[in-house]
C-alpha cells in the first residue's frame, strides 16, 4: 500500500488534465447513446421526425454542458 501512495506522490504535472480526460469519457458515452437512440427511432418512426431530432439535441446539449463544466473545473479549484 505505501509503494502506492509514493506513486502518487511521485505525479506531476497538470492533475487537472488528467480529470478532464477522465470527466470527458462520461458525455462521451451519453452523446453517442443519444444518436444511436435517436436513429433507432427515426428509422422505426420516420414520421416523428421532428420531434425526435429536437429531443436529440436537447440531450446532446445536457451532454455536452457536462464536457464543459469538466473543462471549467481545473480553472475554479487550479493550483
Amino acid at each position: 500500500m505505501s509503494a502506492t501512495l509514493e506513486l502518487a506522490a511521485g505525479v506531476t504535472g497538470s492533475l487537472g488534465s488528467i480529470g478532464y480526460g477522465l470527466a470527458a469519457i462520461g458525455p462521451g458515452i451519453g452523446v453517442g447513446i443519444v444518436f444511436g437512440k435517436g436513429t433507432e427511432a427515426l428509422a422505426r418512426q420516420p414520421e416523428a421526425a421532428g420531434l425526435i431530432r429536437s429531443n436529440q439535441i436537447l440531450g446532446f446539449a445536457f451532454c455536452e454542458a457536462l464536457a464543459l463544466i469538466g473543462i471549467v473545473m481545473p480553472f475554479v479549484f487550479g493550483q
